[in-house]
């Protein structure tokens, strides 16, 4: 395993956080997404799609020398928050900090077929089942959005 791999799985190393490091990988997401202009939409889409694929193969990885699903990888969360806003009002921050919070209860309680998509092999198990919480928050943010909306 290289080092780069290392650096992409752990979230810059912040999966080495001793306390909950999938939400402090999610945390770093939001700062990313907040500190840069413009990061929002399309942009948001294709980075999130590119760094899903990257994040399989850092993952794998990681996996062959820390195990399954080893705690310190949480690229897994940096895609699945970003995900869970995605196309959301990027100027309220409410909205932002209700993404975060439903992210991680979806992504700590897996409701079905979340918890299922962690069998997958490889870095695919690690990714999927993040990706599937983001969309479940993202789907429920944008039921909230419309209902409160119009």
């Amino acid at each position: 395993m290289n080092r780069l791999s290392r650096i992409i799985a752990t979230g810059l190393y912040s999966g080495y956080s001793p306390w909950a490091p999938g939400t402090v990988g999610s945390a770093l997401a939001l700062v990313i997404y907040w500190i840069i202009p413009g990061f929002s939409g399309i942009r948001l889409l294709a980075v999130s799609v590119v760094l899903f694929f990257i994040g399989v193969w850092a993952a794998t990885k990681v996996e062959e020398t820390d195990g399954r699903d080893a705690s310190i990888i949480n690229v897994d969360e940096i895609v699945g928050m970003w995900i869970s806003l995605l196309f959301l009002p990027a100027d309220d921050w409410y909205w932002i900090v209700a993404a975060f919070f439903m992210f991680r209860a979806f992504d700590i309680f897996k409701p079905f077929p979340v918890g299922k998509s962690q069998k997958l092999s490889r870095g695919w198990g690690v990714m999927i089942d993040d990706v599937l919480a983001a969309f479940y928050t993202n789907l429920l943010l944008r039921l909230i959005t419309w209902i409160f909306t119009g």
